[in-house]
């Protein structure tokens, strides 16, 4: 069997400040730069995202892999048409070269699921359309999903299978590559799609309500796993991303299987109550407060998400508003060198710490004042900051997720202003592993107080070692509550929060 393998990444904030255009997946920064045929399959094997997953099952399965591209930028606002239609017509030439040249069985795709272009909104469906339109009805197409897909009838309607991930923190990418591999296994033995049922929440989650390390996901991601072993299944439910301005934004549930219908029914029932998804979060000056009193008797770091400037939702990584919270608190004379924020997205800081080298003072106005979805903003901070640490920001990642891949940030630097100190990078990227902190001489485990400009994604490295955690709701471009966004085309029958 010969299968085409091929990766599209992008997660669309629609509010957010900064386009995804070409140069965004071509950098090598955070996501690996672009890269096509043997050298993309070479790259990816032995990572966990799931292209890495179904590389390993291809072997299993003894399926011939023809590798396309791979095509991944950080979340940010819209796709470029420039960059679409350049990532799209690779594949699409790929796929071509592979029908005249012995031919093709199937098809997998490694796709996000929430990517917006600027003259796409359902972006994963107007790739599948053309896809399907070059090969024909019969061919079968597999597509595995991150856990915020926006599952669209398009999407549904075009493939043969759709998988998603089951864990957020996303520690289960190459899993669901494995997953993926499964049904294209699946699909190819029966030699016809299986029955397939989707069905739609009627409202948007958050996304510090969506994760899996806490109730309600945890609980009803188990008894997704229980229904698949009592029906014969393979069911996905993404709670979706929560920042896409398109009519089908929102949470899905669907699944494949001769029992697919009664299966998907028992799930939606479970995940549908509405009010099991709501959450606490703190205004910035709430959550230094607390987090501060909490680290008076805490044995290990108190975490605090600064998650309306995730980068892995759309932020930047560069507002100021929850270090300005710790520096009005006195966070750093009560526990000097023991409070951290990160990671800081300023390149001019960064070159300038690596250029003045440790143990300069330098005066700076690091982050920037970014307009938001609420009309608010938080200016530079202003100050004169001793540089602790400087490094070439190339780091290879070690937690659960996307161990083995490395990531090149450019000039970094642990700069530190009234006994706090600022992870500061030149590339953007979520604090999701701690070793993006032991780069410029930042220990955990040594700190009292860490912020993390993550929603998420950072529990999966840093909770087993924290003893609390909080949410912050510093003004950023990644709405903490859905509701506060300006939505304008999302459909009427979706209520913007639970």
């Amino acid at each position: 069997m010969r299968i085409l393998i091929a990766d599209f990444q992008h997660e669309t904030n629609t509010f957010a400040p900064s386009l995804a255009d070409w140069a965004a997946f071509t950098r090598g920064d955070s996501f690996p730069a672009f890269v096509r045929g043997a050298a993309m399959q070479a790259q990816m094997t032995g990572i966990n995202i799931p292209v890495g997953g179904f590389i390993d099952a291809a072997k299993h399965h003894g399926w011939t892999l023809v590798p396309s591209c791979w095509a991944g930028a950080i979340p940010s606002s819209y796709v470029t048409e420039d960059a679409f239609e350049r990532i799209a017509g690779a594949m699409l030439e790929d796929v071509r070269a592979a029908l005249g040249n012995g031919g093709l069985d199937g098809i997998y795709l490694d796709l996000h699921g929430a990517a917006v272009a600027e003259h796409a909104d359902d972006a994963e469906g107007e790739l599948l359309q053309r896809l399907r339109a070059l090969v024909g009805p019969s061919l079968p197409i597999v597509v595995s999903l991150d856990l915020h897909a926006n599952v669209t009838q398009r999407m549904w309607a075009l493939a043969d299978a759709l998988v998603s991930y089951r864990t957020y923190p996303h520690v289960d990418m190459a899993d669901t590559g494995a997953l993926a591999a499964e049904l294209m296994a699946r699909r190819l033995r029966a030699g016809r799609k299986e029955p397939m049922h989707m069905r739609r929440l009627p409202y948007l989650i958050a996304l510090n309500s969506q994760s899996t390390f806490m109730e309600p996901a945890k609980s009803l991601y188990e008894r997704l796993v229980a229904l698949d072993r009592e029906y014969g299944t393979v069911l996905s439910f993404c709670p979706g991303f929560p920042a896409s301005d398109f009519d089908e934004c929102g949470p899905t549930v669907w699944g494949h299987g001769e029992r697919a219908h009664a299966a998907v029914e028992a799930l939606y029932a479970a995940v549908a109550e509405p009010t099991q998804w709501q959450g606490e979060v703190l205004s910035a000056h709430d959550a230094a407060q607390r987090a501060l009193a909490l680290a008076e008797t805490a044995g290990q770091p108190v975490v605090v998400a600064d998650t309306q400037d995730n980068p892995g939702a759309g932020g930047d990584s560069n507002t100021t508003g929850m270090l300005h919270a710790l520096l009005a608190q006195g966070a750093g004379k009560r526990f000097p060198g023991q409070v951290a924020l990160g990671l800081l997205f300023d390149p001019e800081a960064g070159r300038a710490a690596l250029e003045a080298g440790v143990g300069a003072e330098l005066d700076l106005a690091l982050g920037q004042s970014v307009p938001t979805f609420g009309g608010t903003s938080d200016a530079p901070v202003r100050g004169r900051f001793k540089v602790l640490a400087v490094s070439d920001g190339v780091c290879t990642l070690k937690g659960p997720m996307m161990r083995g891949l490395t990531v090149r940030l450019g000039p970094s630097a642990c700069l530190e202003i009234e006994g706090i100190r600022v992870a500061v990078v030149s590339g953007k990227k979520q604090l999701l592993d701690r070793e993006l902190l032991r780069m410029v001489g930042v220990h955990c485990e040594q700190m009292r107080v860490i912020v993390v400009k993550s929603s998420v994604h950072f529990r999966a490295d840093f909770q087993p070692y924290a003893s609390h955690v909080l949410v912050a709701k510093a003004a950023g471009p990644m709405a903490a509550v859905p509701a506060d966004l300006p939505w304008k085309k999302l459909s009427p029958a979706t209520r913007r929060g639970p």
